[in-house]
C-alpha cells in the first residue's frame, strides 16, 4: 500500500469534506462496513479516519487455569510472599 507523505493517507483512502460527511453518512458508514477506507477533511487537510467498530472478545476469568506451567510445575511463578519480601529488602540494602 502507497502512504502519501504530506497527509499520513493511503492513496486508496477516499477523502470527503466535512459538509459532504453530513449529507452522505448513512452511505459513508455502509462503504465502511463493506471495506472502503474513508477520511473526514476540514479546508481540505484530514483530521479524521472512519474506521468499523471491532467488536470486544469476550474474556472468560480463569480459561488458562491448569494450562500454564512454570519450571515444570504448576506453583507460583515468582514464589511466595516471603521470597519476594526478601529480594526487595535485598536490593534496597544493596549499592547500586
Amino acid at each position: 500500500m502507497t502512504i502519501d507523505p504530506e497527509t499520513k493517507l493511503s492513496y486508496m483512502t477516499e477523502l470527503i469534506n466535512t459538509h459532504e460527511a453530513k449529507s452522505r453518512l448513512s452511505e459513508i458508514i455502509r462503504k465502511v462496513e463493506n471495506g472502503a477506507d474513508v477520511a473526514v477533511a476540514r479546508n481540505g487537510k484530514p483530521v479524521v479516519r472512519i474506521i468499523p467498530w471491532a467488536a470486544n472478545k469476550t474474556k472468560t476469568p480463569g480459561a488458562w487455569e491448569g494450562l500454564v506451567t512454570y519450571n515444570g510445575s504448576s506453583n507460583d511463578a515468582i514464589g511466595s510472599d516471603e521470597d519476594i519480601q526478601q529480594m526487595f529488602e535485598e536490593s534496597v540494602s544493596s549499592e547500586l
